[in-house]
C-alpha cells in the first residue's frame, strides 16, 4: 500500500466508513448449512433484524456487507409495526404490546452436521424474554426454527400470537403451491401468485392438522419453480393441531411469512416462570427447484425427523376389507393362511376386537372399553400372536386411544373426562367423543391402557394409532377457566403419552392413522415409524394423493397398501403401492391362483427393491398434473441403482407421449434396464427391456416408456443396475 492510499484509508476510517463496516461484522449472526445463509444484523438500538436468506456465498467475507436494518427478525404487537406481528402478548396490566431488543445469543454444536443458534430477546420494561432458536442441519440444507417465550410478572400474561417463524422475502413476485382437499381426496397440489394483501394457510380441526389444509407448501421466488429449477422455499410445521401460515405483501413489494399454531379460540394464559415453546418450522432454500427441496426434506426426515428413519420397515396384510368388525379367532386365524400366500411379515387385527358390556360390533360402540371381546375372541390376544407366529408371521393390532364412544363404561364411569360443552348438546363425529387429554388422570389411563397391552402380549409387533374425529363443541372441564389454552395443551399433551410410551417401547412401529391423511406431520412422526395417506386406495386417485406427500415426506413412511377399491388391475394397484411403504387390505380368497402367484412374487420383488426405494434420492419426472401420466424413480446413493415407477392414466385415443430423461444416475456408469414385477408368463413389451445404456445417454436422451399400443390405467416397473 503507498503513502497516498494509507492516507486515504485513514481518513475514511476516522470518518468512520471501514470502522462501521468491522462494527457490523461483530453485530452479525449467521446460521449457515451446506448452500444456504440466514443472516441476521443487530443495529445499534439493540433490535434484530433479517438481513439475508438464500444462497450462501462464495466469499465468506462478503456476507459482511449483509447488513440490511429493514426487516425486523421476529416483532412484537402494539408498537410501530402496521403488518402482522410474530407475537402479541397483553401483559398482567393490561398493556398489550411488545419491544423486543437484542441481549445476547449462544450457538451450541450438537456435531460436525449440527448446530443450535438460540437468540435471546427481552421487553426492556417488562419481565419478558423470547428466545429464537434455529437449528442448522449442515449436509441436509434443512433450519429448523421455533421459539420459546417465558415472563417473570406477577400475575399471567395473555398470548394472542406465537409464530414459530417469521421469514421475510424481497422479490419481484411470489408464488406459493398448496396441498389441500377433503377426506379421501388428501394432498391435491395447487399453485398461485400471491397479490397484495394477505393469504393464511390454516386449520381449525384440533387435532387433524391435514384434513382439508395441508402445513406443507412452496414459496417460489420472481418466477414459478419446477422440479429442477427455480428460487424457493419448502416449508412444513411440525404440529399436529390447528395451524396458520401466513404470506402477506407489504406496500413495497416485500414478503412477510408467519408460520406457527393457529390463535383461533386459544387466548393463551401463561403463567409466570412457565415456558411457552412453539412447534418447529422445518423449511430448505434452494435454487434447484422443488426435486431438490423434496430430497432435502427426505433425508432430513431419515436421520432426525422420523423414528427409525433408516431402518427398514414391515410389509404386512390387514384384515379390515376381508372382515370388517365381523370375525372371531377362527376366522382370524384363517386369515393368516392368506397373509402367507402373499409373503408378507406380519397380520394386523383392525377396529373390532374389544368391548364386552358393549361389544365393538359397529362404530357406535366400546372405545375407551380395551379389554378383549371374550365372544370373539375367547383365547384372547396372546392366542392369536402366538398362532401367527407359527405361521411365521408377526402380530399387529389397531387402537383408537384418544376417543370414547358414548356407549361405553368409560363413558358411564368418567363423563368428566370428556372434551364436551356445557349446557349443549353433545356433538358426535363418527358417533364418537374425544377425551380430555390435559387430565393428567386421562393421560394415565392412555399410557396405562397402551403399555399394559404392550406388556401383557409383548409379541405385539406393531400398532395402528388411529384418530377418527376432530375437536367440535371443545370445552374442557379440567381446564376450567382457561379454555383458550385447550387447542393447544390437548396436542402437548399427547406428545407427552407418546413420549411415555416411546421410552418404555422405543423401537416398536407404530402407524399414525386419522381416518386418511388427517394427522401427517413431523411432530407427530418423531413418535411413529409410518403414517396412512388416505382412506382411498383407489390405484388412479393414490397416484395423485401419494404423489402429493411425496412432496414432503420420504417413501418408506407413505403406507401403501393393495386393496380392491378401484377398476383397475391388480397389476396397475400393486405398482402403485410399491411407490411407497407397501401392504395389503385384500381378501385374499377371493384373488384367483394366478393373482395369489402375482402378489407372492410382487412382494418378493418389492423386498429386493424396497431399500432403493425407502432410502434412495427421489426424482419426480412426469408430473400427474402435467401430463396424463406420472412417472418417478428412486436412485441409491452410491448411484449404482435405481426404480423407475411408470403408471399411464386415464386419456383419449392417439396420445403421444415423449420420452422420459432419467436423473440421479451417474453419466459415467453403464446401466442395464429390466423391467420387474410382471404377471406371470407374461414378457415385457419394453423394446429396450435387457439393454445397457450409459447415464449420460438417459439422462440426456432419455426412453420411451410409452411405445407400443397405449393402454390407459396400466403401469411398469424398471429395476436398472449400474454394471
Amino acid at each position: 500500500m503507498n503513502n497516498s492510499i494509507k492516507y486515504l484509508f485513514g481518513l475514511l476510517c476516522i470518518f468512520g466508513i471501514f470502522s462501521n463496516v468491522s462494527a457490523q461484522q461483530d453485530k452479525q449472526i449467521a446460521i449457515a448449512t451446506k448452500n444456504t445463509s440466514l443472516i441476521f444484523t443487530i443495529s445499534r438500538a439493540q433490535k434484530l433484524y433479517q438481513s439475508y436468506l438464500g444462497q450462501k456465498l462464495i466469499n465468506p467475507s462478503d456476507e459482511a456487507l449483509l447488513t440490511s436494518t429493514r426487516r425486523e427478525a421476529y416483532i412484537g404487537a402494539g408498537m410501530g409495526d402496521l403488518f402482522e406481528p410474530a407475537i402479541r402478548m397483553v401483559h398482567s396490566d393490561g398493556n398489550p404490546s411488545l419491544d423486543l431488543k437484542y441481549t445476547a445469543h449462544k450457538i451450541n454444536k450438537q456435531d460436525n452436521n449440527v448446530s443450535t443458534t438460540s437468540i435471546s430477546l427481552k421487553d426492556p420494561q417488562y419481565p419478558v424474554e423470547v428466545l429464537l432458536h434455529f437449528t442448522a442441519y449442515y449436509n441436509e440444507d434443512i433450519i429448523k426454527a421455533w421459539t420459546e417465550i417465558r415472563h417473570k410478572e406477577k400475575k399471567p400474561v395473555t398470548l394472542t400470537n406465537y409464530a414459530s417463524s417469521m421469514l421475510h422475502f424481497d422479490a419481484s413476485k411470489y408464488w406459493l403451491s398448496q396441498f389441500d382437499g377433503d377426506y379421501m381426496t388428501e394432498m391435491r397440489m395447487k399453485e398461485s401468485q400471491l397479490t397484495t394483501g394477505i393469504k393464511v394457510l390454516d386449520s381449525k380441526l384440533g387435532t387433524r392438522a391435514q384434513m382439508y389444509r395441508s402445513p406443507c407448501f412452496y414459496l417460489s421466488l420472481n418466477k414459478p419453480s419446477d422440479e429442477n429449477n427455480g428460487e424457493l422455499i419448502a416449508g412444513t410445521l411440525a404440529w399436529s393441531g390447528n395451524f396458520q401460515c401466513s404470506f402477506e405483501i407489504d406496500q413495497q413489494n416485500g414478503l412477510r411469512m408467519v408460520t406457527g399454531m393457529n390463535p383461533y379460540a386459544s387466548e393463551y394464559k401463561l403463567q409466570p416462570g412457565k415456558t411457552f415453546e412453539t412447534p418447529a418450522f422445518i423449511f430448505t432454500y434452494t435454487r434447484k427447484g422443488k426435486g431438490e427441496a423434496s430430497r432435502n426434506l427426505h433425508r432430513w426426515a431419515r436421520n432426525y425427523g422420523v423414528l427409525d428413519g433408516n431402518k427398514p420397515r414391515l410389509t404386512l396384510l390387514n384384515n379390515w376389507e376381508a372382515t370388517h368388525m365381523d370375525f372371531n379367532q377362527d376366522i382370524l386365524v384363517e386369515l393368516f393362511d392368506g397373509a402367507n400366500k402373499l409373503g408378507v411379515d406380519l397380520f394386523l387385527l383392525d377396529d373390532g376386537w374389544f368391548g364386552n358390556k358393549y361389544p365393538r360390533d359397529a362404530d357406535k360402540t366400546a372405545l375407551g372399553d380395551w379389554q378383549v371381546d371374550k365372544k370373539k375372541l375367547p383365547s384372547g390376544i396372546g392366542y392369536l400372536v402366538r398362532e401367527a407366529n407359527k405361521k411365521n408371521l408377526q402380530f399387529g393390532i389397531w387402537l383408537e386411544p384418544e376417543m370414547v364412544s358414548p356407549k361405553s363404561e368409560l363413558y358411564e364411569k368418567h363423563p368428566e373426562w370428556i372434551l364436551k360443552l356445557p349446557n349443549r348438546e353433545e356433538s358426535y363425529s363418527r358417533n364418537q367423543l374425544v377425551l380430555d387429554l390435559i387430565n393428567p388422570k386421562v393421560q394415565d389411563f392412555i399410557y396405562n391402557m397402551v403399555n399394559d397391552l404392550l406388556t401383557e402380549n409383548p409379541g405385539i409387533a406393531f400398532v395402528k394409532w388411529d384418530c377418527n374425529r376432530m375437536l367440535t363443541n371443545t370445552y374442557s372441564p379440567f381446564l376450567k377457566e382457561n379454555q383458550g389454552n385447550l387447542f393447544i395443551d390437548y396436542n402437548r399433551a399427547l406428545y407427552q403419552i407418546l413420549e411415555r410410551l416411546r421410552k418404555k417401547h422405543p423401537h416398536l412401529p407404530i402407524m399414525l392413522c386419522a381416518g386418511g391423511g388427517g394427522r401427517v406431520d413431523y411432530g407427530g412422526l418423531k413418535y411413529f415409524t409410518e403414517f396412512w395417506p388416505s382412506d382411498n386406495t383407489d390405484g388412479l386417485e393414490r397416484v395423485f394423493i401419494q404423489w402429493g406427500y411425496l412432496n414432503f415426506f420420504p417413501a418408506l413412511t407413505v403406507s401403501s397398501h393393495v386393496t380392491s377399491m378401484g377398476k383397475q388391475s391388480l397389476k396397475f394397484r400393486t405398482d402403485v403401492a410399491m411407490m411407497g411403504k407397501m401392504g395389503y387390505d385384500i381378501r385374499v380368497k377371493n384373488l384367483t391362483e394366478q393373482e395369489v402367484k402375482f402378489s407372492n412374487q410382487a412382494v418378493k420383488t418389492y423386498k429386493q427393491i424396497s431399500d432403493v426405494i425407502w432410502f434412495g434420492d427421489l426424482y419426480r419426472l412426469v408430473s400427474p398434473y402435467e401430463e396424463n401420466r406420472a412417472v418417478l424413480m428412486y436412485a441409491s446413493e452410491d448411484k449404482k441403482r435405481a426404480v423407475l415407477f411408470n403408471y399411464l392414466l386415464n386419456f383419449r385415443r392417439k396420445e403421444y407421449m415423449g420420452k422420459v430423461l432419467l436423473q440421479g444416475l451417474d453419466p459415467l456408469k453403464r446401466y442395464s434396464i429390466k423391467e420387474i414385477n410382471l404377471l406371470p408368463d407374461a414378457k415385457s413389451t419394453f423394446p429396450d427391456d435387457g439393454k445397457v445404456f450409459s447415464g449420460d445417454y438417459l439422462m440426456n436422451i432419455g426412453l420411451n416408456l410409452s411405445s407400443g399400443k397405449i393402454t390407459p390405467l396400466s403401469s411398469s416397473v424398471f429395476e436398472i443396475i449400474a454394471q
